[in-house]
């Protein structure tokens, strides 16, 4: 199962992931292949993984001959086999970054490799979960795509839950391939998801719950504690837990 991660700066995509990893786990359903594809990349972190080389460093050292391509071999399988040394590898859960861009806002090169990478990676994990940069452009660059399920995340906001259909729509457009969509509102109370419920229904995604705002993620996060092992009746792991039941992942 393919599970992808999207939304709009600041919706807290990256704790998502981490507690769909930390559900996953609990429930035995692993090995488990995490993908940070944002430029700021903290999945580690939240994960309590150490920071890999990323596919971007890679390219960078590739492109400016700081490693040298051994003879014989041509740059996309030397290229290949650095990634897939870059995977950092843990008990259940393996992490693969992708970084930055390789220069003025271009990544069109690390994307490239990096569809077909996940893809080939992929088949050889029953779970992937992939957390994606804010807005559009990792849609229009199709690192999204041929996705089980998309959580698009929102926070109690008209701006952020129009954000989440401007990303459906345009996952739509692209015909990426992704068989389900969910639309899911972060750090909210019941009554402001019910005054936002007229502006959910336009976005054309099932709503599929809400997260409420949780002390214990904030002090993890201050402290730089792996979100990862938030305690079981942490508000935050027991609404994430319900959506993925819900959504029939768990």
């Amino acid at each position: 199962m393919f599970i992808a991660v999207a939304g709009k700066g600041g919706t807290g995509k990256t704790t998502f992931v981490a507690l769909v990893v930390k559900h996953l786990l609990r429930a035995g359903k692993r090995p488990i292949l995490a993908v940070d594809a944002d430029a700021n990349a903290n999945l580690s972190q939240a994960l309590g993984i150490e920071a890999p080389d990323s596919i971007a460093d890679i390219m960078r050292a590739v492109s400016e001959d700081r490693e040298s391509i051994p003879a014989g071999m041509t740059k996309d399988r030397y290229v290949a086999y650095r990634i897939h040394q870059s995977l950092a590898e843990g008990k259940d859960v393996d992490l693969l970054v992708m970084g930055g861009p390789e220069g003025a806002g271009c990544y069109c090169y690390v994307n490239n490799l990096l569809r077909g990478f996940i893809k080939e990676l992929a088949a050889n994990y029953p779970y992937t979960v992939m957390d994606n940069e804010a807005g559009l452009e990792h849609l229009s660059r199709r690192t999204t795509q041929d996705v089980d399920l998309l959580f698009i995340l929102s926070d109690a906001t008209v701006r952020g839950v129009r954000s989440a259909g401007r990303i459906r729509e345009l996952a739509d457009s692209l015909r990426l391939g992704v068989k389900k969509k969910y639309l899911v509102v972060n750090r909210a109370r019941p009554d402001e998801v019910k005054v936002l419920e007229p502006e959910i229904e336009r976005t054309g995604l099932e709503y599929t719950g809400m997260i409420p705002a949780d002390p214990a993620v904030e002090e993890y996060d201050l402290y730089s504690r792996p979100l990862i092992s938030l305690p079981d009746d942490s508000p935050a792991v027991a609404a994430v837990g319900e959506i993925l039941r819900r959504t029939e992942i768990l």
